[in-house]
């Protein structure tokens, strides 16, 4: 007999375990998350390359419900993050209902029998309500560099470091420089005998004021956890205040001007400076934090190569001004395709079409949440949830708590299933669309944020508190309802 749960998740990073503990809270216990890996942690279980830490401080990236008044440093590193996650998982008693090494192939909606039909490589089963807590950071994305699958030395991406490579001494190739680059070419450059930093773009990079947590802190903060609170408080009101930077050209021009001070206070060389000197408005593509990015590009040992790629010729590199250089490992740090996510081509809706189908040619959510024709179906960080200023946990809580509103609406209205009308789902996507046309994302660059067609289907381009707003209450006129 097909097992049945009331509630499937997918995915057991900070989405899907926030999801998972909210449920348990409210005293839902039949439920299932399916982790593909063997361990919870998400992004931070998967990102385990050198100097690999959180842009947004401690005290803010963690859920408002379970506070660690333990960070070691203001600004987390990827083990206790990774550690965090782990305690909360078990605090909620979330292993029993975890199914690790299980991967989704398919889930299909049965409209007959208003279910998921959920196809896994261990079994096959059902679910009332099916609640994707995949984020955009799951399958990283290779750069398509002719030869670069013969290059004749190791080669791998950030997202699944290498660990059992030696990288001291070697001549090392960066392929990059995103969030992850600028984390561990600093750390590349204290043990390689040489670091070749591929760069296409020079992003935006402003410093990082991290130091180690006092241990006199953390005691306040466990015998006074009213203490930390306000700390968070904090925190989200200064991030709060930087998003105007994204709006408003004056205050984005000021931060921009603080942001090129900062260069040409790390960077004496005049031509290394002006490689690095961004040609866009700042927060138009994503900004980056660290300290220690710059200096490590001014030591001997590293070198920024701004011609493009060309190809991979055996260990050789040869980018487009002909300089051909010899490497011992390639790394690239090209990110993941946050406009396609994988999980979209697994989920099948009413009429047979797939999700990624069903987003052609633009991804589209009611508030960034729920898709017309894909009945009891709840996207966590799905399309324009993405912040470029603050915590992504407010928005994986703001969104928790709207599915946990429909999924009382759906129990009150005796109902089987609900999904969003079609204009509901269109006019929320035209007023996110009409408010990103007047935001700095929409000011020429080419970032993730953008689809194949230059749409944001990617950024919300409001405050983090507008978000919450939008989804504090569940609006059941927005849905139909099927008895």
């Amino acid at each position: 007999m097909t097992r049945h749960v009331r509630v499937a998740i997918i995915g057991a990073g900070f989405a899907g375990i926030g999801m998972a503990c909210q449920l348990v809270m409210r005293g839902i216990d039949d439920f299932l998350i399916l982790e593909r890996a063997h361990e919870v942690g998400g992004t931070w279980r998967d990102n385990t390359y050198p100097g690999a830490a959180c842009d947004i401080r401690s005290d803010l990236y963690s859920f408002s419900f379970a506070p660690n008044p333990d960070w070691e440093h203001t600004y987390g590193r990827q083990p206790e993050i990774l550690d965090y996650l782990r305690r909360v998982a078990t605090a909620y008693e979330l292993y029993d209902r975890l199914s690790f090494g299980t991967q989704l192939m398919r889930a299909e909606w049965i409209d007959a029998e208003a279910h998921w039909l959920i196809e896994t490589n261990h079994e096959t089963f059902t679910a009332n309500v099916l609640i994707s807590g995949a984020g955009p950071l799951i399958d990283p994305v290779w750069p398509r560099i002719a030869g670069l699958s013969t290059f004749g030395g190791p080669a791998f991406h950030s997202a699944h470091w290498n660990h059992h490579i030696e990288l001291a001494g070697k001549r090392i190739g960066v392929i990059g420089t995103g969030a992850s680059a600028i984390q561990f070419v600093p750390e590349l450059q204290k043990v390689a005998a040489q670091v070749t930093v591929f760069q296409r773009s020079a992003p935006w990079i402003v410093p990082r004021a991290d130091h180690p947590t006092s241990a006199v802190r953390r005691q306040l903060y466990r015998r006074v956890p009213a203490l930390q609170q306000a700390s968070r408080r904090v925190l989200f009101a200064r991030a709060e205040s930087r998003f105007a930077g994204f709006r408003s050209r004056p205050v984005g021009a000021a931060f921009q001007a603080f942001a090129a001070r900062y260069l040409r206070s790390q960077v004496t060389d005049p031509h290394l400076r002006a490689a690095l000197m961004p040609d866009f408005h700042i927060g138009c593509k994503r900004i980056l934090i660290s300290s220690e990015y710059y200096h490590a590009l001014t030591e001997p040992n590293v070198e920024l190569a701004t011609s493009a790629i060309d190809r991979v010729d055996g260990n050789d590199v040869i980018t487009a001004d002909g300089t051909r250089r010899t490497f011992d490992v390639l790394i690239a740090a090209t990110g993941f395709n946050a406009t396609h996510p994988p999980v979209s081509s697994l989920l099948v809706g009413r009429y047979g079409d797939t999700l990624a189908e069903a987003w052609q040619p633009h991804m589209s959510a009611l508030r960034g949440t729920t898709v017309v024709d894909f009945p009891n179906l709840f996207l966590l960080l799905g399309p324009n949830t993405v912040l470029g200023h603050n915590s992504m946990i407010y928005i994986i809580e703001s969104q928790i708590d709207y599915v946990l509103q429909a999924l009382a609406g759906l129990s009150s209205l005796g109902a089987r299933s609900l999904e969003p009308t079609p204009d509901a789902q269109a006019s929320y996507n035209r007023t996110v669309q009409s408010s990103l046309k007047r935001s700095v994302w929409s000011t020429g660059c080419t970032s993730y944020y953008l689809d194949d067609d230059g749409r944001n289907t990617t950024i919300w381009p409001h405050r983090a508190s507008a978000f919450r707003r939008a989804l504090h209450s569940f609006d059941p006129t927005e849905y139909d309802f099927v008895r």
